[in-house]
């Protein structure tokens, strides 16, 4: 973590983010490269495809791969490496570690970090981030997305109001119904 300042901000280095497009809506390294993948397992997939182009117009000598915790990243590394590409580093750790180990001022990552469990998101303290869940879809949303005409709690938000049909959204109201009365009854407590 500590190195890894120095090592994007050179000029001939191509910054990957390998995690997935969700993940990486909520924050990224500056100028990195986001695949756009929607798992990891498409990722193989995006460096065939892509990859060389990305090195041929950066006139790229190095190529740095980041990800929540490190295990994607490093995946990755081993990927490249046994597909002959060279000069391959990976945060270890990941953005986690970085986020620990760097001070906010000399912080070059933008934005939260999702993370897998109930808090969805975290911000450069280290600290529950402003994002939560869609419990229609799963996927992350911010206070922004709330207010959205799209979003009705629990039930549907701009990411998945076309995924689902009336008779989902019946059920994710009888659901929704079920968490309100839950909620009201913890807080009369």
């Amino acid at each position: 973590a500590i190195e890894w300042n120095k090592l994007i901000q050179d000029e001939e280095t191509l910054i990957i983010d390998t995690r997935n497009n969700y993940e990486v809506s909520l924050g990224s390294f500056r100028n990195s490269i986001n695949p756009n993948t929607n798992t990891f397992r498409e990722f193989p997939e995006w460096v065939q495809e892509n990859l060389a182009k990305h090195i041929k117009s950066k006139k790229t000598s190095k190529i740095a791969l980041f990800c929540t915790g490190g295990i994607r990243c490093e995946k990755a590394t081993s990927f490249l490496k046994s597909n002959g590409y060279k000069n391959i580093y990976h945060l270890k750790g990941g953005i986690l570690k970085y986020l620990e180990y760097i001070d906010s001022d000399e912080n070059l990552y933008d934005g939260e970090c999702y993370v897998f469990d109930d808090r969805v998101s975290l911000n450069k303290y280290l600290r529950k981030g402003s994002y939560s869940i869609c419990h229609a879809c799963g996927m992350p949303i911010s206070n922004e997305d709330k207010n959205k005409d799209e979003y009705i709690e629990g039930i549907q938000c701009h990411l998945c109001i076309e995924k689902f049909n009336d008779h989902d959204r019946k059920r994710f109201e009888e659901r929704q119904k079920q968490f309100d009365k839950k909620r009201k009854k913890l807080n009369s407590i």
